[in-house]
C-alpha cells in the first residue's frame, strides 16, 4: 500500500489559484451584465422615429432622417452632440417631443452647432414639425396638455430640469397638425428654471420663432429669422427671464417680434407672466398693417424689458388691455428704447374695448444709446458663425 503524502504548502496554492480562477471568471461575467445593461439602444439614422424610452446619443458622423415623431419618455434622454444634423422628411408627423421627467440634451457649440432641418430638396417653412419640451414648472392655467404631441405639462416643479440646449439651429418648421394650430420652432410647455437655453435659433418657421407657455426657465443668445408669425412669444404666466434676444423680418412677411399674454382665457390668473428681459433688438420688415407691431403686450402681462432697440415696424409697442387693468406702469414696464424707422405710434396703448387711454408715466423710456442685442440694428458678434440668414 502505498503512502499518500499530504503537502499542506502544495494543497494551499492549488487552493488559492482554483479561487482566484472563479473569482476572475465571475468578474468577466459582471463586467459584460454591466457592459450589456449599459449598451445605448441602436437608432436607425435612415428612420428616425417613436418612444425613446432609454438613454440615446446620436452619433454627429451620421445624417439622421426624421420620418416621424421622437418622444423622450419619462427617464429617459437624448442627446446630440455638436455637429449633429437632423433632416425632417415626415411632414407633419416628424418633431420631437421631450415629455416631463425626460431631458434634452444638445451639446452644440460655436464651430459646430447641432441643426435640425428639412430634408427636402426645396424646404420651405411648415416642411416639418418643430421642438416641444415640457415640464413640471408652474403655469397660472394649471397646465393640461400640449398643444401639440398631447403629452402632460406644469406643475409645481420650479426648479425642474429638461435638460440642457446650447447652439442649436431649427430650421423650416412649423407644420400645421390643424386648420388652425402650426408648430412654434421651440414650444416650451411649464418648463423649470433647472433647464439650461441658450445660443438657438429658429429659422423660416411657419408660426412663432420660439414660445413659452408659463414655466421658469430662462433663455439667453436667441435668434428668430424670418418668422411668419411672432418672433417670440409667451402667455399662462411664465416667470423666467431672458437676455440677448435678436429678432429679424426683412423678407416682407411676419408679424410681431413681441407677442405677451399672461394667460388669455384669464387676464388675472395668478401667478402674473413676469418676465425679466434686456438686450433686445426686434427688426420688422415694414408696414403691414395694424398687426404689425415690435411689441404687443396684453391680457395682463406683466414684466420688464429693458434696453431695446426695435426698427422698422409700423407701431413700436402696443399695450392692449393692461393698462385698464392697472398693469402697463405698475409691473409693466419698457424702459431704455431706441425707436428706428417707426411709421406710426411708438407707444400705443388702448383698454379691453379698443379704446385708446393715455400712457402712465414711468410706463416706458427711450434712449437713442440703447444697443440692444449688442450692436444696435446690426448682428451682434455672439449670434455670428453658428447662425444662417442674418
Amino acid at each position: 500500500m502505498k503512502k499518500l503524502i499530504f503537502n499542506k504548502g502544495l494543497f494551499k496554492v492549488v487552493l488559492m489559484a482554483a479561487f482566484l480562477v472563479g473569482t476572475l471568471s465571475a468578474c468577466s461575467d459582471d463586467d459584460d451584465d454591466d457592459d450589456n445593461n449599459n449598451e445605448l439602444p441602436v437608432i436607425d439614422h435612415n428612420d428616425f422615429k417613436g418612444d425613446l424610452s432609454e438613454d440615446v446619443v446620436l452619433d454627429p458622423t451620421k445624417v439622421y432622417k426624421l420620418t416621424g415623431l421622437v418622444k423622450v419618455k419619462e427617464g429617459a434622454s437624448l442627446t446630440l452632440p455638436a455637429g449633429t444634423r437632423v433632416e425632417a422628411v415626415g411632414g407633419t408627423s416628424a418633431a420631437i417631443i421631450v415629455e416631463q421627467g425626460a431631458q434634452i440634451f444638445v451639446n452644440g457649440t460655436a464651430s459646430a452647432p447641432v441643426v435640425l432641418t428639412s430634408g427636402l430638396s426645396n424646404p420651405s417653412r411648415g416642411d416639418w414639425g418643430g421642438v416641444v419640451i415640457a415640464g413640471r414648472a408652474t403655469c397660472n392655467s394649471g397646465g393640461g396638455m400640449t398643444e401639440v404631441g398631447d403629452v402632460a405639462y406644469g406643475g409645481e416643479v420650479d426648479n425642474d430640469n429638461s435638460g440642457s440646449i446650447r447652439y442649436l439651429r431649427i430650421e423650416w418648421s412649423g407644420a400645421a397638425f390643424n386648420s388652425e394650430k402650426e408648430y412654434n420652432g421651440l414650444s416650451l410647455f411649464g418648463v423649470g428654471s433647472g433647464t439650461t437655453i441658450e445660443y438657438v435659433q429658429v429659422h423660416e418657421n411657419a408660426d412663432d420663432g420660439i414660445e413659452f407657455y408659463g414655466g421658469t426657465v430662462s433663455a439667453n443668445y436667441l435668434v428668430s429669422s424670418h418668422i411668419e408669425d411672432d418672433m417670440f412669444d409667451w402667455t399662462e404666466g411664465w416667470t423666467g427671464s431672458g437676455s440677448n434676444w435678436f429678432g429679424k423680418n426683412d423678407q416682407g412677411y411676419g408679424n410681431r417680434g413681441f407677442e405677451g399674454d399672461n394667460w388669455s382665457s384669464n387676464h388675472s390668473a395668478e401667478p402674473f407672466a413676469n418676465p425679466q428681459l434686456s438686450n433686445i433688438t426686434l427688426i420688422g420688415s415694414g408696414v403691414q398693417g395694424n398687426e404689425d407691431q415690435g411689441m404687443e403686450l396684453r391680457a395682463g402681462t406683466k414684466g420688464q424689458i429693458d434696453n431695446v432697440v426695435l426698427k422698422n415696424w409700423n407701431i413700436g409697442i402696443r399695450v392692449t388691455g393692461d393698462v385698464s387693468s392697472g398693469h402697463f406702469g405698475n409691473g409693466l414696464s419698457v424702459s431704455n428704447v431706441r425707436f428706428i424707422d417707426i411709421a406710426g405710434d411708438k407707444v400705443y396703448s388702448r383698454n379691453d374695448e379698443g379704446t385708446a387711454v393715455d400712457i402712465p408715466e414711468g410706463a416706458y423710456s427711450e434712449n437713442e444709446a440703447a444697443t440692444g442685442a449688442g450692436a444696435g440694428a446690426e448682428v451682434p458678434e455672439w449670434a455670428k458663425g453658428w447662425t444662417i440668414g442674418l
